[in-house]
């Protein structure tokens, strides 16, 4: 997994890596797939902006969140990437059922 970290109108600090790092890595113990994640932090007005693309085996996954905190903002931006992978990896998991023990099945009674 590639993880790219920009900053708009923010400098990115070590810390800041490390806690998008520690945050957006626990994607993967939900989902294998992972091959790229971007993150853009940014600063609009009075409000910090987190958002993020996630590239998975299958498409493209995209969160943002903003909060009055960087730190906040990161934390809701992680919960709803996790949420929107969960929820993808259990769609591809449906769709992969769908042919295989029902059709075998219909052959069989037949």
């Amino acid at each position: 997994m590639q993880l790219d970290i920009t900053g708009h109108h923010v400098d990115i600090t070590d810390s800041m890596r490390e806690y998008v790092a520690e945050k957006v890595g626990r994607i993967t113990r939900h989902f294998d797939n992972v091959t790229d994640i971007h993150v853009i932090l940014s600063v609009e007005k009075q409000s910090k902006k987190a958002e993020a693309t996630v590239q998975v085996k299958g498409g493209k996954i995209y969160a943002d969140a903003l909060d009055d905190d960087m730190y906040a903002a990161i934390d809701s931006l992680a919960d709803k990437l996790d949420r929107q992978v969960i929820k993808h990896k259990e769609k591809i998991k449906s769709h992969r059922g769908k042919g295989g023990k029902d059709q075998l099945q219909e052959e069989e009674t037949e």
